[in-house]
C-alpha cells in the first residue's frame, strides 16, 4: 500500500511540474506533491529521500509565493510592453 501511495505522489508531482507554466496553482500543487513524496520517504524508511523531498516542497512554496506577488503586481500595474 505504501508503494502505491509513493507512485501516486511521484506521478502527481510529475504532472503538476509539467503544468507549472499554466498557473501558479500548479506550483502550489507541486509543493503538495513534494510533501506527499516526502511522507512516502518517511513511511518507507528512505530518510534521505524524505529530507530532499521536504526541501523541494519548501523551494516550491517559495516559488509559489514569488509568483503570486509578481502576478499581483502585474495585475495592479498592467502588463509590461
Amino acid at each position: 500500500m505504501v508503494t502505491v501511495f509513493g507512485a501516486a505522489a511521484v506521478s502527481f508531482m510529475f504532472v503538476t511540474y509539467w503544468l507549472e507554466q499554466r498557473s501558479r496553482w500548479f506550483v502550489a500543487m507541486f509543493a503538495i506533491g513534494c510533501a506527499a513524496s516526502s511522507a512516502y520517504g518517511w513511511l518507507s524508511g528512505a530518510y534521505p529521500f524524505f529530507v530532499v523531498e521536504a526541501l523541494w516542497a519548501l523551494v516550491a512554496l517559495g516559488r509559489f509565493k514569488r509568483r503570486s506577488e509578481t502576478e499581483r503586481q502585474t495585475a495592479a500595474t498592467g502588463p509590461r510592453r
